[in-house]
């Protein structure tokens, strides 16, 4: 049931008044504070208001503006942007709440926190977008809005890779932008309100350049290889930005529209007739891979997790190409799954810099006795990369194996399988390091990071537990991930 709303339009504006304060108010660390923590928190409340009725089966829509018919601005929230939104609202708040205390005493604390907002603005438009223009509209401001962040320490090595970012970014855009012109030629329609505007009616060539060029498109933000390289480049970022772009923002909304393209652009259906997804997963099983291996090599500590946020985000591709109910729900709830204890992660490593200077994993030797929870935090997370049960990768794990092999395609269940082992093999070994090591020379004297770095790190790791614990509780994020994929299958 369809039910006119302004909350989808509310939820994105509220980021966007908060920038426009903090650029007005931002010099004074009072307000710049109240702003950016006010609106996250407000952000979060009115994006869970709608969490009741999603769950009953209500889709919030809200039409802002029509620039000719069948062509404007408006807003749905689904069950799968809602699930979406929900991921990103939360963490932006806990993202805030860290970047407060990374930031202390940093040049351009205006500008970042302003841009910052401006980010999660766009990534709740994507969220909430009824159809491709107003996707594509978010999609290209998010690349706009992230560059500044990039670019923050305007050191030559930041400004080159803000220039990478933006080639691979904004050509991915032009893709998207194309694409839709071509899909409101065939179908004379842009909305993802439904299970497929396509039909196989409309021709294999046509059909066959859609897909290829919104995979295209999509697939620079989501790192599908090999459009991955501005991934690791923009590491050089603050890690409250790192954070953003791997969890919260830019990769998600570039898998988010992977998704929207398989299951609202051409379905699943007409996607099983075509055949298209099948290169589709066998490219994203590369990249899992393949990232995975060039992680195991990489001893700085935010490349070790770059090259792993590019073999996660495949995950999602590949669970949604199996087309299959139980792949489905690995594909959203990866979403989840994947954001929180990545951001562990980067908060980890963010928190482990500010207070030791050290970079690199090899520096890490007795850390986990001077950081104990932040350490145990980072366990946490990287237990559930591997599968470990009862955390969240497991249940991604669990449902993308069931997918593939309602599929009948094993060969995926390997993936995942060597895919695990590729993760322990490059996770456990800074376990050791921190905890079982001993450090070289004198004594390190270190203690554990400032409240506003250490609470969003242990509230992240819970989240992580909760996800893989909860997952049969009525009401939880994945009761959203199951009613996605009821109106994906008309189940």
């Amino acid at each position: 049931m369809e039910v006119v709303d302004i909350r989808p339009v509310l939820a994105p504006a509220i980021s966007l008044v908060c920038a426009g304060l903090v650029f007005l108010q931002g010099s004074n660390a009072f307000w710049r504070r109240f702003w950016s923590l006010s609106a996250a928190l407000v952000k979060l409340v009115v994006v869970l208001s709608m969490l009741p009725g999603s769950l009953q089966g209500i889709v919030y829509v809200y039409d802002f503006v029509e620039f000719t018919p069948g062509i404007g601005l408006a807003f749905r929230a689904d069950a799968l942007g809602m699930f979406f939104a929900a991921v990103s609202s939360t963490l932006w708040l806990l993202t805030t709440i860290y970047a407060i205390g990374y930031m202390k005493g940093a040049e351009h604390r205006v500008r970042f926190f302003g841009f910052f907002a401006l980010c999660v603005s766009t990534t709740v438009g994507i969220a909430f977008a009824e159809n491709l223009l107003t996707l594509f509209l978010f999609y290209e401001m998010l690349t706009i809005c992230t560059y500044p962040l990039v670019i923050h320490d305007e050191t030559p090595e930041a400004l080159r890779a803000g220039r990478k970012y933006l080639i691979y970014t904004l050509t991915g855009g032009a893709f998207v932008l194309v694409a839709s012109v071509i899909v409101f030629d065939a179908s004379g329609t842009l909305s993802l309100g439904q299970p497929g505007i396509l039909t196989q009616e409309m021709g294999m060539g046509t059909l066959t350049v859609i897909f290829l060029m919104l995979t295209v498109g999509f697939g620079v933000k989501a790192a599908i290889m090999p459009l991955q390289g501005w991934l690791p480049t923009a590491m050089v970022a603050p890690t409250p930005v790192s954070a953003l772009l791997h969890a919260v923002a830019v990769v998600k909304a570039g898998v988010f529209g992977i998704l929207r393209t398989i299951y609202n652009v051409f379905g699943v259906d007409l996607l099983a007739e075509l055949g298209f997804t099948m290169p589709l997963a066998w490219l994203a099983s590369f990249t899992i891979i393949t990232a995975s291996v060039i992680a195991l090599f990489q001893d700085n500590f935010k490349r070790r997790l770059a090259y792993s946020t590019i073999s996660q985000l495949s995950y999602i591709v590949l669970a949604a190409s199996i087309l299959t109910p139980f792949a489905a729900t690995a594909a959203i709830a990866h979403i989840a799954n994947q954001a929180f204890p990545k951001i562990t992660m980067f908060f980890a490593a963010g928190a482990i810099a500010k207070k030791t200077g050290k970079k690199n994993i090899r520096e890490l030797a007795g850390i986990g006795y001077k950081m104990p929870w932040t350490m145990g935090a980072f366990t946490v997370a990287s237990l559930s990369f591997i599968g470990v049960p009862l955390t969240a990768g497991f249940i991604t794990k669990w449902y993308m194996s069931l997918g593939a092999l309602d599929a009948g395609e094993w060969w995926f269940v390997v993936v995942t399988a060597v895919s695990s082992i590729l993760n322990a093999a490059y996770w456990l070994p800074i376990v050791y390091i921190a905890f079982f090591k001993a450090p070289p020379g004198t004594v390190m004297h270190v203690e554990e990071a400032s409240p506003t770095l250490l609470v969003p790190i242990l509230v992240c790791a819970v989240y992580v537990i909760l996800l893989g614990a909860t997952v049969e509780v009525p009401g939880m994020p994945f009761s959203l991930a199951e009613a996605a994929v009821n109106f994906v299958f008309g189940m």
